[in-house]
C-alpha cells in the first residue's frame, strides 16, 4: 500500500479540483457560516460553557476535516447529540470551580479524540455498526428529551443547576415558583423556535437558524428586552485563543475517560451514517476507518483551542449541500468567516437573547425525534419497540454517558438473543413448488417418509449450540414415522467454534446410537474445513455432505427403501 501524498484527502480533492466550483463553494460557506457560529454558541452554552467556546469548537475542526476528511462536503462542529453528555462531564467541574469548566471540555474532547484515532488505525470503523436502528432511535429520543429540560429554563429566562434530568425539572419548577419566569423571555425564545421550525418544514435549504438569530436580536433591541430582565449573551472575547493543554489533573482526565467513550462512540456513530448517507447521494465512496481518524484529529484540534467535543452536523451539512457546496474548501471559508468575527466583530452578538439560544438547540432536539420511525416499529415488531424505549429511558433515567453504555449494550444483547434462539424449520416438498419449503409456513407440504430436513438460520456458536441439540431432538421425538436420517440443510450456517464442534460429535454419537444417520446439504466449504480441523467427527464429516438438498434427498433415497414419488416425476 502506497503511503503518498495521495493518501491526504486534501490533496486528491486539489488535484480533482475544477473552476467552476470555487464561486458555489465561496457561496455556500458564507451561508454555512450564519449558521455555524449561533448554533456552536447554543451548543456551548446547552454544555454549561462560554458561548465564544462554541466558536472555537467550530473553527477548528473545519480546518482540520478539510486536510483528512474523506467525505467532500460533511460539516463537523458542535452538535446536539453529544450535548448532554459534554454537559454531564463538564457540570460536576462548574460545580467546583467554574473556570474548570472550559479545560474538562477541552480535555474531553482530546481523549475522545485520541480514541477515535487509535481506532480509525486499528480498522475499528465496524463498530458504527453496534448502535442498531432501534436502538439509536430510543438513544436519540432520550437525547431530545434531555436536552429540551436542560433548556426549559433559559427558555424561560433563568438558569438552573441539575445534572440529571429530574433534577433539572425539579429545579425548574422551583424556579417557576419562585418567581423566575420571564414572559419576555418566553415569548422571544417560541418565537424563534416556531420561526426555525416552520421554515425547516418549509424548505431545508432556507437558513431557519440564521433567520431566527436575526430575528432575536432585532426583537432584543427594539423591544430593549435587557432592560426588561431577559438575559443576552453579550460581548465575546475578541481574538482566537492559542493552543494550550488543557489544565485537567490526572485523577479527572482518569475521571473522564467512560465520559470520553462514550462520546467517541456516539459522534461516530452519527458521523459515519451521515458520511454513508452524503457518499451514497453523491455516488461516492466512504472508508469508516479514514472518517474515524479524521473525527478524532478535529477532536484533538478543537480541544487544543479551548473547544469541546464535536460530530458531523446533520443540520449543517445538507445546508451546505444546498448551497452548492463541491469539496471541503466551503468549511475553509466558513472557518476564515468566523474567525473574522472573532477578531473583529466580537460584539456582532451582544444583544443576542439567551432564549434564542435556547430554541436554536431546542429546534436541534425536535429534530431528533422520530415518531413515525416509532409507530412503525411498534406495528411491524414490539421487540424492538420495546428496546427503542428501553434505550430512551436508560438515557433520560441514567444519563447520557450511562445512557450510551446502555444503548451500546442493548443492541449487542438483542443480537445475542437473535442468535441465541433462531429461527428453525422443518422442509416439506410442496407441489408446484421448486426446493424445500418451511413446513410450518406451508402445512400441504409432503415430508419424506423416514428423512427429516432441519434448517438452522444461524451460526452454530456457544451461545446456541445446545438450543440447536434440544430443537433438533425435539423435531425428531415429534414425527410419527421412524426416522432413518437426518439432513441438516447448512446454507444458513456461516460459522461454526469450538463449543458447537462439540454438540456436533456429542449429537452425531447420540443419533448413531438410536440408529439414525447425520447428514449435511449446501455446507460450506469454509465451514466444512472448519468442522475437519475440530474433528467433530473423528477427522472427516458424515459419509454424505451434498451439495444442494435436492442431492442429498435422491442420496438418501438411493439407500433406503421409501416409497416416495416426487410431484415433478409423477405421470401428468
Amino acid at each position: 500500500m502506497s503511503w503518498g501524498w495521495d493518501r491526504i484527502p486534501a490533496v486528491r480533492q486539489a488535484r480533482a479540483y475544477e473552476r467552476s466550483w470555487f464561486t458555489r463553494d465561496l457561496a455556500a460557506g458564507l451561508v454555512l457560516t450564519g449558521l455555524l457560529a449561533p448554533a456552536g454558541m447554543a451548543y456551548a452554552a446547552a454544555a454549561g460553557l462560554p458561548p465564544v467556546n462554541g466558536l472555537y469548537a467550530s473553527i477548528i475542526p473545519l480546518f482540520v476535516y478539510a486536510i483528512f476528511g474523506p467525505s467532500r462536503i460533511l460539516v463537523l462542529g458542535p452538535d446536539s447529540s453529544l450535548t448532554p453528555l459534554i454537559a454531564a462531564a463538564v457540570l460536576p467541574a462548574i460545580a467546583v470551580d467554574p473556570s474548570e469548566a472550559v479545560a474538562v471540555a477541552g480535555m474531553l474532547a482530546i481523549i475522545a479524540g485520541l480514541i477515535c484515532m487509535v481506532a480509525g488505525l486499528a480498522r475499528f470503523g465496524f463498530l458504527a455498526e453496534l448502535l442498531s436502528a432501534p436502538v439509536r432511535y430510543g438513544y436519540l429520543h432520550g437525547i431530545a428529551i434531555t436536552i429540551i429540560v436542560s433548556q426549559a429554563a433559559k427558555f424561560c429566562g433563568f438558569s438552573v443547576p441539575g445534572e440529571s434530568l429530574f433534577q433539572q425539572l425539579q429545579a425548574f419548577v422551583e424556579g417557576l415558583q419562585d418567581g423566575l419566569f420571564n414572559g419576555w423571555a418566553l415569548g422571544v425564545g417560541s418565537l424563534c423556535l416556531a420561526i426555525i421550525l416552520v421554515l425547516r418544514s418549509v424548505s431545508k435549504k432556507l437558513p431557519a437558524t440564521l433567520i431566527a438569530v436575526i430575528v432575536g436580536i432585532v426583537v432584543s433591541v427594539v423591544l430593549d428586552l435587557e432592560s426588561h430582565g431577559v438575559p443576552v449573551v453579550g460581548d465575546l472575547p475578541s481574538g482566537i485563543p492559542s493552543p494550550a493543554w488543557p489544565d485537567v489533573d490526572w485523577d479527572d482526565m482518569k475521571r473522564l475517560l467512560g465520559a470520553a467513550l462514550g462520546v467517541a462512540f456516539v459522534a461516530f456513530a452519527d458521523t459515519s451514517v451521515l458520511s454513508r448517507t452524503m457518499a451514497i447521494r453523491r455516488h461516492e465512496t466512504v472508508d469508516n476507518n479514514d472518517e474515524l481518524f479524521a473525527l478524532g484529529l478535529a477532536n484533538i484540534g478543537a480541544g487544543f483551542f479551548h473547544g469541546f467535543p464535536i460530530s458531523a452536523s446533520s443540520s449543517r451539512t445538507p445546508v451546505a449541500e444546498a448551497s452548492g457546496a463541491r469539496t471541503q474548501l466551503t468549511g475553509v471559508v466558513s472557518g476564515v468567516a468566523l474567525i473574522v468575527i472573532a477578531l473583529a466583530a466580537p460584539s456582532i452578538f451582544h444583544h443576542m437573547p439567551d432564549a434564542t439560544l435556547a430554541a436554536i438547540v431546542m429546534a436541534a432536539a425536535i429534530s431528533l425525534i422520530d415518531i413515525p420511525a416509532m409507530v412503525n416499529l411498534f406495528h411491524v415488531r414490539r421487540s424492538e419497540f420495546a428496546l427503542a424505549i428501553a434505550a430512551m429511558l436508560a438515557v433520560a433515567v441514567l444519563g447520557p454517558v450511562t445512557g450510551a453504555v446502555v444503548a451500546v449494550s442493548l443492541s449487542i444483547l438483542n443480537f445475542l438473543r437473535l442468535a441465541w434462539k433462531p429461527y428453525t424449520a422443518e422442509l416439506a416438498r410442496v407441489d408446484g413448488m421448486k426446493g424445500y419449503h418451511d413446513r410450518a409456513r406451508h402445512p400441504e407440504g409432503h415430508i419424506i417418509p423416514g428423512l427429516l430436513l432441519y434448517r438452522f438460520d444461524a451460526p452454530l456458536f456457544f451461545a446456541n449450540a445446545r438450543f440447536f441439540a434440544d430443537d433438533l431432538n425435539r423435531r425428531i421425538a415429534a414425527r410419527s414415522d421412524p426416522l432413518d436420517c437426518v439432513i441438516i440443510t447448512a446454507e444458513p450456517i456461516t460459522d461454526v467454534d469450538a463449543t458447537a464442534a462439540e454438540m456436533l460429535h456429542d449429537l452425531h454419537s447420540d443419533l448413531t446410537g438410536r440408529g439414525i444417520e447425520l447428514r449435511f446439504a449446501e455446507l460450506k466449504g469454509t465451514v466444512h474445513e472448519r468442522v475437519d480441523r475440530y474433528r467433530s467427527f473423528h477427522g472427516e464429516m458424515p459419509d454424505y455432505t451434498a451439495r444442494t438438498t435436492g442431492e442429498a434427498v435422491k442420496a438418501y433415497l438411493r439407500t433406503h427403501d421409501v416409497q416416495w414419488v416426487d410431484w415433478e416425476d409423477r405421470t401428468p
